[in-house]
């Protein structure tokens, strides 16, 4: 039996970016969908999947068109109490062949809004791999089921087959669901942050800086309760992007709407992360004082390796930070990082050069990769961070780190440490 295949950093970055080995290249081999990567690998996946994130829009209501096996995994959804808002067309094998289907959707979205006891905000379908190899014009058919109902109609697009092209799918329903914004005076003190379907925890202290910067409101999509306030969005200044997947969505609102934004990145690095809030008050024009976060961290930090020791980390890919920039910022705290379960990417390579000056024997595997069924421990591991970390070694200490809510800056540091020493202390 062959064992679960792994490089390490050292060896990874000597072959570089353009030579990754096709072990850890999902689009090069099947896809093992373990139970430690079904969180996010899973159409159905638990968290914020296509068809759950396309119901971020206050009011609106899904219509996913699929043949019953891509409907059978929404039933978390119903759970979530997504069920009032959520609807099905299912497709036989001639809807398929043949493609009528699309003469259908217009009247069941007619169909659907008339049967509801109020007039939905917008109808997000939902379409799956079956549209996509059928080469369906997606945005016609939407156009259709407007000119029937006089609802805004937008596509979500449920394509597993495009994960690795340039628009992927939760990139592709995150400019979705800002596309109904419509143009409108901007204010110059208000701005949005957009990345996620959950708001930053509130004590986070980006609030705070941005505050401090004359900034009066911030608006978040996912604090967005009504229609109404959904349509403010596009009263913002600048937008924040704090994850790449919604640079698309963001550059679409610059060409619309007219509003720019400015990229940060979610850093687990204390001097990045000054640096970006620095970089940050240059861009909006205003000084910004982050001393006393900086230093509250990193007397966190300090604290936590002075009672602990040096610790020996797995770092998965569940986890709400990019793997291996956290794993250098534990490296760089003065702990080891045995294994890293994740996937190498252009955007996060230059973390494993980094690492691999400074750690060169670190492990990194891919969880999608069909030889982690065979998966065993080899190395000295003390505490995992990670949903499928935690999976891969039941019977060590750790945290998922995987909550809806998402840490952001210093209070994500100082979250994922507070809550790794709750785990060592029991």
């Amino acid at each position: 039996m062959s064992e679960a295949f792994y490089i390490t950093a050292g060896e990874l970055a000597a072959r570089g970016a353009d030579n990754i080995p096709e072990e850890l290249v999902s689009s090069k081999h099947l896809i093992y969908s373990s139970p430690a990567t079904l969180d996010f690998n899973s159409p159905g996946a638990k968290g914020f999947g296509v068809k759950r994130a396309g119901l971020a829009i206050p009011g609106s209501v899904m219509l996913l068109v699929a043949p019953a096996c891509c409907g059978r995994n929404t039933a978390l959804l119903n759970e979530l109490g997504y069920s009032e808002r959520f609807f099905y067309l299912l497709l036989d094998d001639t809807d398929i062949v043949t493609g009528r289907h699309l003469t259908k959707i217009p009247k069941a979205v007619k169909e659907l809004c008339g049967e509801l006891d109020y007039t939905p905000s917008a109808v997000m379908i939902c379409i799956t791999c079956v549209d996509a190899l059928l080469g369906t014009d997606m945005e016609r058919v939407c156009r259709k089921c407007e000119e029937a109902t006089g609802v805004p109609t937008v596509p979500a697009y449920m394509y597993a087959l495009t994960r690795e092209k340039r628009l992927p799918p939760m990139a592709a329903v995150r400019k979705s669901v800002y596309s109904l914004l419509k143009p409108q005076k901007r204010i110059s003190n208000e701005c949005n942050i957009l990345g996620h379907f959950a708001p930053l925890f509130d004590n986070c202290e980006l609030y705070d800086i941005l505050k401090s910067a004359g900034i009066k409101k911030v608006r978040e999509l996912s604090r967005c309760k009504t229609f109404e306030e959904y349509e403010q969005l596009s009263r913002a200044n600048f937008n924040i992007v704090i994850n790449a997947e919604a640079r698309y969505a963001a550059q679409d609102m610059e060409k619309q709407l007219g509003i720019p934004f400015i990229e940060l990145a979610r850093l687990y690095r204390l001097d990045k992360i000054q640096n970006q809030y620095r970089l940050l008050g240059q861009a909006i024009g205003a000084e910004t004082d982050d001393s006393k976060y900086y230093e509250e961290t990193q007397k966190t930090i300090e604290s936590f390796k002075n009672k602990y020791g040096s610790l020996t980390l797995a770092i998965g890919e569940c986890v709400n930070a990019d793997s291996f920039e956290l794993a250098l910022a534990m490296v760089e705290y003065g702990h080891g990082v045995s294994e890293i379960y994740g996937t190498v990417g252009e955007r996060n390579f230059v973390f494993v050069k980094r690492l691999a000056e400074i750690s060169p024997e670190t492990r990194i595997f891919s969880n999608l990769s069909p030889t982690m069924l065979n998966y065993e421990r080899k190395t000295e591991i003390d505490a995992v961070i990670g949903v499928d970390a935690l999976y891969y070694h039941s019977g060590i200490k750790g945290v998922e780190f995987n909550d809806e809510k998402q840490p952001f800056g210093y209070q994500a540091v100082k979250l994922l440490f507070k809550r790794l020493s709750k785990e060592l202390e029991k």
